[in-house]
C-alpha cells in the first residue's frame, strides 16, 4: 500500500516551513512595517485560535499596507471581539451531520473526512475554528470502522477529504488513506478540499504527486484563493505539476468585506485562475461563525458583483454564488 511511496523518516523542507509558521501577532506587524497601525483582538481570542501563517505568504504581502487583502484573512483584529447573536460555532450544521468519528454527511453520494484539524494558516473567517477535532478523528483510532461505514453504503461514489488542511499529513498517511479508499469499489472520486498550494507550495512534491497520478480513482483538488495576490510564480509552477498529475483543479473562494468585496477584485482572481487553468468554481457568501461578522458581505451585494462579472468575463470564469445552510441537502445556489 505504501510501496508506492518511499518517503525517509526525516523532516521534509515543507514540515520545516510549517514549523516556522509565525504566531505572534506584534512579530507579523513588525514584519510589515505596521506596528502602528492595527489592533489585535483580546488575548483570550487569540489563544483560543491563535494566528498562524507561513512565511511564504507573508512574502506576498504588501509591505506597510494595513489593509493589504492577505494580512486581512489572517490577523486576528479586533473586531473579533464583537460577539453578534447570529454568528455562533456552528453555523453550517457539522455536529448534527457526523454519522461516525470524523465522517460527515449531507449530500446524497458523498462522505467528507475530517483527516485532522491541522491547518497551514488559520483563516479569520474559518467555519470550522471551534469544531471538537479531538473527539472527531477517524485517523486516531476508529480508521477501520470509518472505511466499514463507507463501505457498507454503496450509495457512496464521492470521498471528500477535508479538515483542518488534509495536505498537512504526510505523504504516507495520505497514501493509506487513498489507498484504503481505492480497495472501495463503489467509490469513484476523490475530492481534496485544500488551501496548501496557495499558503505552502512547496509541500506539493514528487511523492505527493506520484501517489495522485497512479490512483485508479479520479481525484480532483479544490483550492481556496480568494485573491489574484495570492496566486504568484511558486503557486503557478506547483498547480502546473498537479495537472500534470491529473489532477482537476477548481477554486472556491469567499465573499469577504475589505478582500474582494469589489468587481476589480472578482475579476482579477477569475482571470487569474485562467491563466493558470483552474476553474473558478463557488464563491461563498460567508458562514456566519463567531468572530468573522466583520467579513460579512450581503448576499444582495454577492448578487449585484457576479451579475457585474457576466458583463466582463465568460460565462466558465464566473463563480457560482452559493450559501451553505444547515439542514439542505445541497450548497444553495444564490445566482
Amino acid at each position: 500500500m505504501i510501496s508506492r511511496i518511499n518517503t525517509l523518516v526525516i523532516k521534509q523542507a515543507w514540515q520545516a516551513a510549517l514549523d516556522e509558521a509565525l504566531k505572534d501577532p506584534k512579530e507579523l506587524l513588525s514584519q510589515l512595517g505596521l506596528t502602528r497601525h492595527l489592533n489585535a483582538a483580546n488575548e483570550h481570542i487569540i489563544k483560543q485560535f491563535p494566528l498562524r501563517v507561513t512565511q511564504s505568504y507573508i512574502n506576498k504581502m504588501r509591505y506597510g499596507d494595513p489593509n493589504d487583502p492577505l494580512l486581512s484573512q489572517v490577523f486576528p483584529l479586533i473586531n473579533e471581539n464583537i460577539d453578534i447573536k447570529s454568528f455562533v460555532t456552528d453555523p453550517v450544521g457539522d455536529h448534527t451531520a457526523i454519522i461516525a468519528p470524523g465522517i460527515l454527511q449531507k449530500y446524497y453520494g458523498r462522505a467528507l473526512l475530517l483527516t485532522t484539524g491541522a491547518c497551514a494558516i488559520h483563516c479569520r473567517y474559518c467555519f470550522r475554528k471551534y469544531f471538537p477535532y479531538g473527539d472527531s478523528n477517524p485517523l486516531a483510532s476508529k480508521w477501520i470502522s470509518t472505511l466499514q461505514l463507507i463501505n457498507d453504503n454503496k450509495s457512496i461514489h464521492e470521498v471528500i477529504l477535508s479538515g483542518g488542511d488534509p495536505l498537512i499529513l504526510t505523504n504516507n498517511k495520505l497514501a493509506q488513506i487513498i489507498d484504503n479508499i481505492e480497495e472501495i469499489k463503489h467509490v469513484k472520486r476523490i475530492r481534496i478540499h485544500t488551501r496548501v498550494p496557495i499558503v505552502l507550495p512547496e509541500r506539493i512534491d514528487g511523492n505527493l504527486l506520484t501517489f495522485i497520478s497512479t490512483s485508479r480513482l479520479q481525484i480532483t483538488m479544490v483550492i481556496h484563493s480568494n485573491h489574484a495576490n495570492e496566486i504568484d510564480k511558486e503557486v503557478t509552477n506547483v498547480l502546473k505539476l498537479l495537472q500534470l498529475a491529473e489532477c482537476q483543479l477548481l477554486n472556491q473562494s469567499v465573499l469577504l468585506k475589505g478582500i474582494n468585496d469589489n468587481i476589480k477584485s472578482l475579476y482579477n482572481l477569475s482571470e487569474r485562475l485562467s491563466e493558470v487553468n483552474v476553474i473558478p468554481y463557488y464563491l461563498h457568501l460567508l458562514d456566519q461563525v463567531r468572530g468573522a461578522s466583520h467579513f460579512n458581505v450581503s448576499e444582495q451585494q454577492g448578487i449585484e458583483l457576479i451579475n457585474q462579472l457576466r458583463t466582463l468575463l465568460p460565462g466558465y470564469l464566473v463563480p457560482r454564488l452559493v450559501r451553505e445552510l444547515q439542514g439542505r441537502n445541497s450548497k444553495t445556489i444564490i445566482l
